[in-house]
């Protein structure tokens, strides 16, 4: 069973919105075990979007194709279902009514053009609309099917689970399948793309002719690269067995060449992984930001229950505030007896037992000698300080958001290295 996805309307071609749809209905299908070889973008345009549904229903099994249902002169994807399907268009008016009530109850009155959400292509069936004027539709063709569903993203989310995804696996169980596709994530820092496909390249060989695992590379910009297992199998248990065991196998790949880049799995974000070794331990966390300007504070807060271990942090930008209240030594405020002063500095005004800073040059121009994109990182932790200096590429914004993951990086390894000392 293949189903493929076409999103319908001129602004996605334009890059004036992004194509969330897709991307959601990609992991739907991907849960259920259904193959989806490809999706298509196609403008507001009558003759490519019937082009772009026939292609779609030439491999694949069902279409689902969002967008173009609405009441304007450019909403054409009913008049397109209706031509691929070689039926004509019929006016329902139980679905006039519908929508005639349902600005009634928002005090508006219906403008006619709505009335173009009542034709449906004959022999489709309606998916009722609940969140907004147009209904979907699925639409039979040969021993194939159209659903037709808005392009609004929380309208079309609830006719799927509605109506598409009882209709859709029923359509499966009667094909015989009943595999399953799972997908593990590994989430990394520190490696390139290039680097990480050449640690894991023996993996890759061995599963070559083993159709139930692929390994996938993505690159996910100042969040890192992202190591993707996906498995097939005939059941929840065997793909995660499946997966499992691959994981154990790409970490070891990836540990011998880089060391520990992996920093976590599917959701799991470098500050909840500085979270967790946090609680565990027992450690309270202070920052001093100077080029980051509290961008780490602000990551950090989006871990739920993370009073528990933050302090707080002192945006340090000004030297004299280095000076003065973090009591850094008179001198270039960018290097690396700064940074650790700084992170002392924050340790003692804050309270914590962590302290962790960040100074450096943003861009685009030099400071204390330095060049844009030099970074020191300071961390105070136990009875030593230790830094980090790092030469991160891009402009101004990229160089600190790539300095606010590296600082918190940097924290995560020291964790580990007091923890594993420890024991």
């Amino acid at each position: 069973m293949r189903v493929e996805v076409v999103a319908v309307g001129t602004e996605l071609l334009l890059g004036q919105i992004a194509d969330t749809n897709s991307q959601w209905l990609g992991e739907f299908l991907a849960a259920h075990g259904i193959a989806s070889h490809f999706h298509q973008h196609v403008g507001d345009n009558h003759e490519r979007i019937v082009l772009a549904l026939r292609t779609a229903l030439a491999r694949s099994d069902a279409v689902i194709v969002c967008g173009g249902l609405g009441p304007t002169q450019d909403d054409i994807t009913r008049a397109a279902i209706a031509d691929v399907m070689n039926v004509s268009l019929e006016r329902h008016d139980d679905i006039v009514e519908v929508i005639r009530a349902m600005f009634a109850s928002r005090g508006r009155t219906m403008s006619e053009n709505n009335l173009l959400q009542a034709d449906v292509p004959r022999g489709a069936t309606i998916i009722p609309q609940t969140r907004g004027t147009a209904p979907g539709l699925i639409c039979p063709v040969g021993h194939k099917v159209i659903y037709a569903l808005p392009g609004v993203p929380y309208e079309m989310v609830d006719m799927v689970e509605r109506a598409v995804a009882s209709d859709l696996l029923a359509r499966v169980r009667a094909t015989g399948e009943t595999s399953v596709i799972r997908s593990r994530v590994l989430r990394t820092w520190g490696a390139s793309e290039s680097g990480l496909a050449e640690a894991v390249a023996e993996r890759f060989e061995a599963l070559a002719e083993d159709p139930r695992i692929t390994i996938a590379f993505l690159a996910s910009g100042i969040e890192g690269i992202k190591v993707r297992l996906t498995a097939r199998a005939e059941d929840d248990e065997h793909a995660e067995w499946l997966l499992a065991d691959e994981e154990a196998l790409v970490r070891d790949a990836v540990h011998s060449r880089f060391g520990d880049i992996i920093f976590g799995v599917d959701d799991e974000t470098m500050e909840d992984a500085v979270a967790s070794r946090l609680l565990a331990s027992g450690d309270t966390l202070a920052l001093a930001e100077s080029l980051t300007g509290g961008l780490i504070a602000s990551r950090l807060v989006n871990v739920e229950g993370a009073s528990r271990w933050f302090r707080g942090g002192v945006v340090s930008y000004a030297s004299d505030v280095k000076y003065d209240l973090l009591e850094v030594p008179e001198g270039p405020v960018v290097s690396a007896l700064a940074a650790e002063a700084m992170a002392e500095g924050a340790r003692r005004v804050l309270g914590a037992s962590v302290g962790l800073a960040v100074t450096g040059v943003a861009g685009p121009g030099e400071q204390d000698g330095q060049r844009p994109g030099t970074v020191f990182v300071g961390l105070a932790l136990g009875e030593h300080t230790s830094h980090a200096v790092l030469q991160l590429p891009g402009d101004r914004p990229r160089v600190r958001a790539y300095s606010a993951i590296s600082a918190l990086d940097f924290l995560r390894r020291g964790l580990d290295a007091r923890d594993a000392e420890r024991t």
